[in-house]
């Protein structure tokens, strides 16, 4: 019997993966549930285990190469049973090719056009269907033409960044996006990081869940002509690692503490910087928070994470003057921006929304 192996969907908007590596190759005996191979979708590293015992007798997708969500990337068979070609496809297991709308090229062509720096969308495709294949680009490269400036180094846009790319751009085309800014004093929220030792992050996450609870219109999302307002808090946290942009998700954030709230971002960000996190983690989030304030950054406006409805951002904490009581006086302040789906929430709320958080980041507690 064949049994396949498919690139599995680790999460509702995922459409493609890449395989890092493979833990067996051909010609190797398995056994079932073991893991074989290591895919990569744009929130994370999982293993797929062996869906049956027996030979992994024919491997299609190579290691860094992405394939479709349920595409078959390998097959196992009975130690003694003869593969028949007729049991499998050709569609489920030909490579993704296409490198950009509407353009279609071989893994030939492609190498080819990087090592020469080639647009592929001045190449005009020999192959079926328009289909770019390695002479198509060779022609051009001898006549010279579509030459970009000399190229240092290439590497693949897969994984993390390439489905973390298509996400955004989807969120940035569909998601009429809007942005109110506000400054929070943080005196309360640095005390909070001294004295209970929690992060920045942590602080602004508890403040976010509980500001969530007041205003549930941002803890919603948007499905064709219906918006639907989540009953659980679960805030997804902006990690940058080697890989690229990873969102892991602390589950009903509400309901936590701050020193749960802590614990779970120390957690779960040593899990994204390790390719360790798992499917439950990276799914079902509800509202997400991003801190680029360990850079240096003032203040910037993020994009949302579809599908929710908004993303709040916080830049760093500088001293500044401010007014207090007629007089001026040195305090901590943090800008705060919230980008919300117009479509969703309006300018009034989001703005109620924003001084909601600022007040309780400005209380005795997050």
């Amino acid at each position: 019997m064949v049994t396949k192996i498919v690139m599995p969907r680790l999460s509702l908007t995922m459409k493609e993966g890449s395989v890092g590596k493979w833990y067996k190759k051909e010609g190797d005996t398995v056994e079932k549930n073991e893991p074989i191979v290591e895919v990569i979708s744009e929130k994370a590293t999982y293993d797929v285990e062996a869906p049956a015992s027996g030979i992994l007798r024919r491997v299609f997708i190579e290691a860094g190469a992405d394939a479709a969500v349920d595409q078959v990337l390998a097959i196992i068979v009975g130690p003694d049973e003869p593969l028949s070609e007729a049991k499998i496809d050709a569609r489920e297991i030909g490579a993704i090719e296409e490198v950009g709308a509407g353009i279609l090229a071989s893994p030939a062509a492609k190498r080819l056009a990087r090592e020469h720096g080639i647009d592929l969308s001045l190449v005009k495709g020999s192959g079926p269907e328009g289909r770019i294949v390695e002479a198509d680009v060779e022609r051009l490269v001898e006549e010279g033409r579509g030459a970009l400036p000399r190229v240092k180094e290439t590497y693949p846009l897969t994984g993390f960044r390439k489905a973390s790319a298509q996400r955004l751009s989807e969120s940035f085309r569909t998601a009429p996006h809007s942005t109110v800014m506000m400054e929070v004093d943080a005196s309360k929220t640095m005390i909070l990081h001294e004295r209970l030792r929690v992060s920045y992050s942590a602080v602004l996450a508890k403040a976010a869940a509980r500001a969530l609870v007041e205003h549930p219109i941002v803890n919603s999302s948007l499905e064709g002509n219906q918006v639907r307002i989540f009953d659980e808090v679960n805030i997804g946290i902006a990690v940058a690692t080697e890989n690229g942009l990873v969102v892991p998700v602390i589950h009903g954030a509400e309901k936590k503490t701050l020193q749960e709230v802590e614990k779970a971002v120390e957690e779960l960000t040593s899990k994204a910087k390790h390719g360790k996190l798992t499917r439950e983690e990276i799914s079902n989030g509800t509202f997400t928070i991003t801190n680029l304030g360990m850079y240096g950054v003032d203040s910037f406006i993020p994009i949302i994470n579809p599908p929710e409805a908004a993303i709040l951002a916080m830049g760093a904490i500088r001293e500044k003057p401010v007014a207090v009581g007629g007089k001026v006086e040195i305090r901590p302040v943090a800008m705060l921006s919230l980008t919300y789906d117009h479509r969703i929430v309006d300018g009034a709320p989001a703005a109620e929304f924003l001084q909601k958080i600022r007040d309780k980041l400005q209380e005795s507690e997050a």
